[in-house]
This record gives structure tokens, C-alpha cells and sequence, in this order.
């Protein structure tokens, strides 16, 4: 591949257009419309756009479709670096963040997407998307940065090995808009003027992308052989809420075929974005997608075909110098014509003006000193308590005593190794706390073995030490899971199991215990660890992902109860058992035909090990329905005929059902959901409240369960806090049929809420 030859290249000029976009402003002095007619603020952001694009030369157009856009001196256009990376804090992935040069030399690395997510919190996703926009700022002022992110990832994380599935929101598309929404609402800070945004967030990877290189197969040639029905309500609904609600500046397309065409390549979903979602913004490849399409993926006969077929499909900037390179052969031989540029331009002249680059910088007073701060640094830790996973803890094991505990062991690879919290797309942390200073911070014995050399652990050489370790303590902690030599971008896992001989040392340290130990688990795919959950030598079992700077912080305050757990699993952990089905198959429902068990909580058959949604507290806590809708009607008086037309509505599967298109009023449809949720521990608890629906009579094709609606909750101990939660039927209780349309399933359903269940009738 060409990837890395090309981050190479786009590194060596990094930081000047970063910095030139900074200073240099054609339309920052009073009389600039005069001089470009693009600066006159009168007009319209598209008809400054047109007025830009009508002065530039042809080579001057074809210089702006690189990520690193060429600049126009003579009409005070600077050079612009359009990649930038900003997942759960910035990154120097991408060339448009520098930390090698300048004042800032780090930045807040909040906890992984995937740990993040299982706070089920939106008001701290959002939060923290306004802390990282806040940082991208204090840098871009600094000329360290620019104002275009490639971030969120919203991909689904279907299959438990994808190397990436940490960096997204977890496997149901319901959460993953809505962490959609939060993000970019939060980082981009629209103010209603005219579009103007602070700074530009990328929905990505669009689309049915989630698999890097897996038994032969590799992300840049895999063809997603997806239907209809699960393109429709499992790879689409976050994407059409980033762009549709959250109103995203940009959609990366992917270097995945889709049913045998190039995701770059594919007009009807790229237009659809704009046509039926109202997409105002660019549409940028992943790094290299186009080339691939002619030499890796052979779709095409030519480096100019290629060209042609992704700006005619609406592809505005190429992530590389392809475009750079080739643009001129294409048009030269008849294959594109200037217009194609000229459209594609009007985007990215478009949002670079909705973000104010070629005016006069508004004094948001962010600087260096907006990075790296202590508010920043609290709000990571609250991350990481809220999100962190208790999935196991034998007869009230947790929370410790410090009057109790004298001598700790840490044992594990990772235990001291700060690069290990960070997961995929880190930049430079402010100030990483490894789990072995934050646990010596509560015991001051505290013995430290690593057991294995590495996370990879393919010796018994060191499980001496870690006996000694464990012998002389009262308490043993044992760090084991993943990290980035396991599961990262462009490699994906083949076993669920720990990795080398990570399970043996757990067993051997675990068989000369004073006490049962504690198993903390880092990663953000799912391991089987049944063995685990099933050895009563293993008290406690905690899931902390990749925490990020302060994981080595927020450890010892949830071991020794400063902090009470409440993070719910956003994905399945399934056994090891279920590497046997092929990565490669797309498919989310069930087929027995075949012996396909399905994927993710909404349609799989087969046994977990935990389930989505799962999660212990130190508190344990019941629920009430107090008040739901027994019955609800589908309003159809827009639609007169939908009663009598044939059939009056749909039958499948002796199931009835309607059309969300043929519903008058889906907001008419909404309800609320009134939740009592009393706390029975003796600790004051936050945790995840999640309601699901299901059908009562099953009908194949259809979910299992699905999510509706979920809200972090306080409550203290011996008390009880109420709960409301608002439904939309046509978006949440809806999936898609056969043929891609999204129905509403007529009949009774039941709400869950934990134990507690609820009938609703859905009639027309």
C-alpha cells in the first residue's frame, strides 16, 4: 500500500499550513472585497464559494483536492492541511496536528470512544467533545493545528476482533447516533449564523466498514456483501443522524466495496447523504481510497477512470496526491470535465468559509493555555468512572478497606506502561498516570511483577516473580486484556482469548492468593474470560478499556470505593466459540438454515459470556415502570387511502405492519416512559439506566430486542430517583424489512427495564 509512504510525505509539511491557515487571512482587512470579490460578507456562503472558484486556474483547482490543499498567492489564499484527527482527544495520527514544534507539546488523552460510550451519558459525551474542540482551538491558535477533523468514528462494531471496534460507540446503531449527535454538536459549537461552525467534524467510515485484515482479507479490496434490510437498520442510522440531526461539515467515504462498488465510487449513497439527509459539506476518501480503486481493487482500467467515477459520484477531496497527480490526464483525455472540479470545490470552499478561514479571526481568546488543563484532566477522570465495567464481584469482594489493605501486588505487563491506556489514535499525553502510581498513591506497599515481558506473553519466564509478588500481599491486582500489538488499525484479532499465556498466569498467580484476586481487564474488544467468571480464586472482574492519561487514577478510586461503578457493556462478549464464523460475513440476522447464529445483542441466538448492556455496581438497584402508554395509535389521517389500499397494510410472517413512510405523524406517535429506580446499597451510586422493547410474540427477521431509550442516573443510597425517558416509535421501535423499508410492527410489545416488564399495544 501506498499509506504509509504517503503519511510520510504529508508529515514532512505538516505544520506549515497548519500555521499558515492561522495567520494568513485574504478577506481579515475592511476593504478586502474590493480586492476579492470572495471576501464581500454580503453574499452568501455558496455565492462567496462560486466567487472563489471562478478565479482560480485549472491547476490551481486541481491543487485544493489533496488533504494538504495547495495555497493561491496571488489572490492571499493560504495553503490549507485538511487532515487532523481528534477521536477522544488530539492526535498527531494526521499531519494537520503538530506537537513536535511549538508551545503545545500535549494534549488531554480522554479515555477510548468505546470505554466512553458505556457511561451511556450524553451529557458527558458531549462535554468532552467540547473539551477536545476547546484543545483543537488553544492548538490551532498556536498554528500547531488546523479547524477540520476526521472524527467521530460511528461505524458499527459488529464482529468482537475488529481492530478498530474500540474506536467507535459500540454495536447498536441507536447509541451510535446518538453519540453521533453529541459529538459533532458538541465540537463543531454551531451558532446559527449562517452555518458557521468552530471547527468541522467527520462521520466516518461510510460506509458498512468494519474489518481491517483478517484471514486473507484486507480492508482495501473487502467487498461488504450487505442487504437491503440490514444496510437499512444496522450501517445507515448513525450516519444519517450525523449528518441529518448532528448536521456534520464532512462524510469520509471508505475504502470497502459495497456490494462490488467502491464506497467512493457509490453516487446513489453519497448523493443520498446530500439529497435526502440534507448534507451541506465535503466529502473526503479515507487515505489512498481512490487509488486503490484501480490498483488494488481493479474496478476500474485506469488511474484517470477512477478520478472520473468518484467526483461524479460526489467525492469532493482525496485523502493523498492521486487527484493532484492524475486530474489533469483525466481531463486531458475527455474522461472528467473542469466542471467536476469546480463542484467538488464549492464544498470545500464552502465549509473552510463556514469556519471563518478567510476572514478575520473571531477573538475566541483559546490559546496554549486551554490545553493540558486541570478542568480538562477531571472531566477524562469522570470518563472513566462513569464508563468503567464491573463485571464480576463474588460475595461483595469490592470495594476494599484501606485500613484493611497494607500490601498490594500489581501484576501484569501493562500495570506500568502508560502507552498501554491510550488505544488507538493517541496523541502525546499531558500527564499519563500508570496504574502502579495510582495504586502506590493509596498503599504505599505496593509490589509490582510484570509476569510476562509483554501483552503478547508468549513465556512463562517471568511468573516467578509474580508468585513472590502475590504470596507476600494481601490483595493482588492482575492487569491483563489487550492492546495495540493486539487489536489496532490494519489488524484485526483471530481469538477471543487472551492473548499467549496471559490466562496461565492468572491461573498461577491466582492458585497462591491470600485472598481471591482482582482481575482488571484493558481492551476495547471483547474477550472470553469465561474461565474467569466461573473461578471463585477470582473475586472481582473490572473492564477499563483503554482509560486514557488518568487510568492509572481512577483504578484505586473505584477498588477502594471513592467511586461506585455503574458502566454498562456496549457491545457482546462472546465466546471463543464464535471465531469459527467467518469475519467476512455482513450479515446481522440470524439464518439456523445454515448455522449462523446472527451478530450483535439485536439479533444473535448463540451463548455469551456478557451481554450487552451488562454491568455491576457496589449498590444494587431495582425498578418500576411507573407510567407508559398501554396502547398507542398510528395516525394515518394524512394518508387516506392507507386503510383500504391492498394489502391495508403490510403482512409478514402473520405480523402487520406499517410503512414509517406511510405514518402521518411520527412525532405524534412519541411517549414517555416513567422509570422509578430505587438503590438497595449502602453507597450512593451513578449508573446507566437502559430500556429495551421487544415483540411479544417473536417474528423472524426482527430484532430480538433492541434499545429505546437510555439516561445516566444518581441515586443515593436506601433512596429512589425517578426517570423519564421519551420514545419515537418510528425511530426506535422500527427495523427494516426485506426490501429496506422501515416498518412499524403492529401487535403488542413489551418494554424491559431490568426485571421489570410493560405490555404496549401498537394498533392502527
Amino acid at each position: 500500500m501506498l499509506f504509509a509512504l504517503l503519511c510520510l510525505l504529508a508529515l514532512a509539511g505538516a505544520a506549515a499550513p497548519a500555521a499558515a491557515a492561522a495567520n494568513a487571512r485574504p478577506c481579515a482587512s475592511p476593504d478586502s472585497a474590493s480586492a476579492y470579490p470572495f471576501c464581500d460578507a454580503s453574499l452568501s456562503i455558496p455565492a462567496r464559494a462560486r466567487a472563489l472558484v471562478s478565479l482560480l486556474t485549472l491547476d490551481e483547482k486541481i491543487a485544493q483536492l489533496s488533504n494538504t490543499a495547495g495555497g493561491v498567492p496571488r489572490l492571499g489564499v493560504p495553503p490549507y492541511q485538511w487532515w487532523s484527527e481528534s477521536l477522544h482527544g488530539l492526535a498527531d495520527n494526521g499531519p494537520g496536528v503538530n506537537f513536535s514544534s511549538g508551545p503545545v507539546r500535549a494534549a488531554t488523552a480522554f479515555p477510548q470512544v468505546i470505554l466512553s460510550t458505556a457511561a451511556f451519558n450524553r451529557s458527558l459525551w458531549r462535554a468532552v467533545a467540547v473539551a477536545v474542540a476547546t484543545e483543537a482551538l488553544g492548538m490551532h491558535s498556536a498554528g500547531q493545528a488546523g479547524l477540520t477533523y476526521w472524527a467521530p468514528n460511528i461505524n458499527i462494531f459488529r464482529d468482537p476482533r475488529w481492530g478498530r471496534g474500540q474506536e467507535t460507540s459500540g454495536e447498536d446503531p441507536a447509541v451510535a447516533a446518538a453519540y453521533s449527535l453529541e459529538y459533532v454538536k458538541g465540537f463543531q459549537g454551531e451558532d446559527g449564523e449562517e452555518g458557521r461552525i468552530r471547527l468541522s467534524a467527520c462521520c466516518k467510515h461510510y460506509t458498512a466498514y468494519d474489518m481491517e485484515k483478517w484471514e486473507g482479507f484486507s480492508r482495501y479490496t473487502f467487498n461488504a456483501k450487505v442487504t437491503a434490510q440490514d444496510l437499512e437498520d444496522t450501517y445507515q442510522p448513525p450516519f444519517k443522524t450525523c449528518i441529518q440531526e448532528a448536521r456534520a461539515s464532512c462524510l469520509m467515504c471508505a475504502y470497502n466495496q459495497v456490494n462490488g462498488v467502491p464506497m467512493c465510487a457509490r453516487k446513489d449513497l453519497l448523493q443520498k447523504a446530500r439529497d435526502e439527509w440534507g448534507f451541506k459539506g465535503y466529502i473526503t476518501s479515507d487515505c489512498d481510497a481512490v487509488a486503490i480503486i484501480h490498483e488494488n481493487q481493479t474496478y476500474t482500467t485506469s488511474d484517470e477512470d477512477s478520478i472520473a467515477i468518484v467526483l461524479r459520484a460526489g467525492m469532493d477531496l482525496n485523502c493523498g496526491s492521486f487527484l493532484v497527480r492524475h486530474t489533469k490526464s483525466a481531463i486531458e483525455k475527455g474522461k472528467i470535465q473542469e466542471q467536476d472540479i469546480d463542484h467538488a470545490l464549492l464544498n470545500l470552499f464552502s465549509v473552510q468559509l463556514r469556519l471563518g478561514i478567510f476572514d478575520k479571526p473571531i477573538d475566541n481568546q483559546l490559546g496554549p493555555n486551554n490545553v493540558c488543563t486541570a478542568e480538562h484532566r477531571d472531566l477524562a477522570a469522570e470518563a472513566v468512572r462513569q464508563g468503567a465495567v464491573l463485571l464480576k464481584n463474588d460475595n461483595g469482594f469490592l470495594p476494599l478497606k484501606r485500613s484493611e489493605v497494607r500490601h498490594v501486588a500489581v501484576i501484569g505487563p501493562s500495570a506500568n506502561d502508560a502507552y498501554a491506556m491510550g488505544g488507538d489514535y493517541t496523541g502525546v499525553p499531558c500527564n499519563p498516570t500508570t496504574f502502579l502510581k495510582g495504586i502506590q498513591a493509596y498503599v504505599a506497599q505496593t509490589t509490582f511483577a510484570a509476569g510476562c515481558k509483554d501483552v503478547s506473553c508468549n513465556s512463562t519466564d517471568l511468573f516467578g516473580e509474580a508468585i513472590e509478588a502475590a504470596k507476600a500481599a494481601d490483595i493482588v491486582v492482575v492487569i491483563a486484556g489487550l492492546n495495540l500489538t493486539e487489536e489496532r488499525e490494519d489488524f484485526d484479532r483471530v481469538s477471543l482469548l487472551l492473548p499467549g499465556k496471559q490466562m496461565n498466569l492468572i491461573h498461577t498467580v491466582a492458585s497462591v492468593t491470600k485472598k481471591p484476586l482482582v482481575l482488571v481487564l484493558l481492551g476495547g474488544g471483547p474477550v472470553d474470560v469465561s474461565f474467569a467468571k466461573h473461578d471463585p480464586r477470582i473475586a472481582s472482574i473490572l473492564w477499563l478499556g483503554y482509560p486514557g492519561e488518568v487510568g492509572g487514577q481512577v483504578l484505586p478510586e473505584i477498588l477502594f470505593g471513592k467511586y461506585n461503578p455503574g458502566g454498562k457493556l456496549a457491545m457482546t462478549w462472546y465466546p471463543e466459540s464464535f471465531t469459527a464464523i467467518p469475519m467476512t460475513d455482513m450479515n446481522m440476522r440470524a439464518d439456523s438454515s445454515r448455522g449462523y447464529p446472527g451478530r450483535t445483542y439485536r439479533f444473535y441466538t448463540g451463548d455469551v459470556v456478557y451481554g450487552f448492556g451488562y454491568g455491576l455496581s457496589y449498590s444494587r438497584y431495582s425498578y418500576s415502570i411507573l407510567s407508559a402508554p398501554k396502547k398507542i395509535s398510528v395516525p394515518h389521517s394524512s394518508v387516506p387511502d392507507i386503510i383500504s389500499r391492498k394489502p391495508a397494510y403490510i403482512r409478514r410472517d402473520g405480523q402487520d405492519c406499517v410503512r414509517i413512510e406511510d405514518v402521518a405523524s411520527c412525532e405524534a406517535l412519541a411517549f414517555s416512559v416513567r422509570i422509578a429506580v430505587l438503590n438497595h446499597g449502602d453507597m450512593d451510586g451513578s449508573h446507566a439506566v437502559l430500556l429495551f422493547t421487544r415483540l411479544k410474540s417473536s417474528v423472524p427477521g426482527f430484532p430480538v430486542k433492541q434499545l429505546v431509550g437510555f439516561e445516566r442516573v444518581h441515586t443515593a443510597a436506601g433512596s429512589a430517583t425517578n426517570v423519564e425517558l421519551t420514545i419515537d416509535p418510528c425511530k426506535h421501535m422500527s427495523a427494516a424489512n426485506p426490501e429496506g423499508q422501515r416498518v412499524l410492527l403492529l401487535g403488542a410489545h413489551v418494554l424491559t427495564v431490568g426485571g421489570e416488564e410493560f405490555e404496549l399495544l401498537i394498533e392502527t
